[in-house]
């Protein structure tokens, strides 16, 4: 049976490549942008199988508007996608104000207000999917992103802890962590702050260099194709997985960052177990 996906960020990246492959199999998307004339060869193709809206997610007023009407005119919407987000680069002392809260805004704040606007809409109808488009970078962190990397991470544990509270309401979720992938992501679609000399040396003009084509690029494996085939399939499982690991250097880099915090955590048992009170006793040895 045929089902509604509604969108964010759907001009290009995986959104837009999530839109194309759902139309091309028959469903029906509610795809936002910020330029809704982005989608315009679609909608010839596809015609009222593409409902559009025009959406900057950082406005929640307006996210909730958009969310309200894709309901009340499609009847039904099956899988909800955060994937609006784009890339934040420099040293922290780089980056302005006003960029450190356009970062939280989009890749943060925004998902959390789209889950919020539409899970009442999920819940009277009797269930549905949230399907959030983060990154490997919510589970490792490279220099030169820490304001990326920390929206990543909030999202992870935002959802981490709202999805037991879907679950009896038939809500799945499902986190989406891409490693790399040919976007054009840290190119088309990132913000480099303003260079400060003192770190022209460090990460942060290394990874300047490597955007602006000075020095080579970081591999990309990932295939945007692919990784768009893998989300959807993730939605046609009855019980599908909270998190998606997609892309070898994903999985390589998650693995290790993982293996090395539980090496660091161990390494500390001893002293963890050392700061309870003397009337706790301890009832297992990990």
């Amino acid at each position: 049976m045929s089902r509604t996906w509604f969108i964010t960020g759907t001009s290009s990246g995986f959104g837009r490549q999530l839109t194309e492959q759902l139309l091309d199999r028959g469903e029906r998307v509610a795809a936002t942008a910020r330029r809704t004339d982005s989608l315009d060869d679609l909608a010839d193709r596809y015609g009222d199988r593409l409902w559009r809206a025009r959406l900057d997610v950082t406005d929640t007023a307006a996210m909730r508007a958009v969310v309200d009407r894709a309901f009340a005119e499609l009847g039904r919407v099956d899988v909800v996608v955060s994937n609006a987000g784009y890339g934040l680069f420099g040293a922290p002392e780089e980056l302005t104000d006003a960029q450190i809260d356009r970062q939280i805004a989009t890749n943060l704040t925004a998902s959390i207000q789209l889950a919020r606007a539409a899970t009442p809409h999920l819940r009277r109808q009797g269930g549905g999917r949230y399907i959030q488009v983060a990154s490997i970078g919510g589970q490792i962190a490279f220099p030169a992103m820490s304001l990326y990397h920390a929206t990543k991470w909030g999202i992870e544990g935002f959802w981490e802890s709202s999805a037991p509270e879907l679950a009896p309401f038939g809500i799945h979720v499902t986190i989406v962590e891409p490693g790399v992938a040919r976007t054009g992501f840290g190119v088309s679609n990132s913000t480099l702050a303003a260079p400060m000399p003192e770190y022209a040396d460090g990460p942060s003009g290394l990874l300047r260099r490597m955007l602006s084509g000075e020095l080579p690029p970081l591999p990309a494996p990932g295939d945007p194709v692919k990784i768009a085939a893998a989300i959807i399939a993730s939605a046609d499982q009855p019980n599908p997985p909270l998190r998606l690991t997609l892309g070898s250097d994903a999985y390589t880099q998650a693995t290790a960052a993982l293996r090395g915090r539980l090496d660091a955590l161990y390494a500390g048992r001893d002293l963890a177990f050392s700061t309870d009170a003397d009337d706790v006793a301890v009832l297992a040895t990990i």
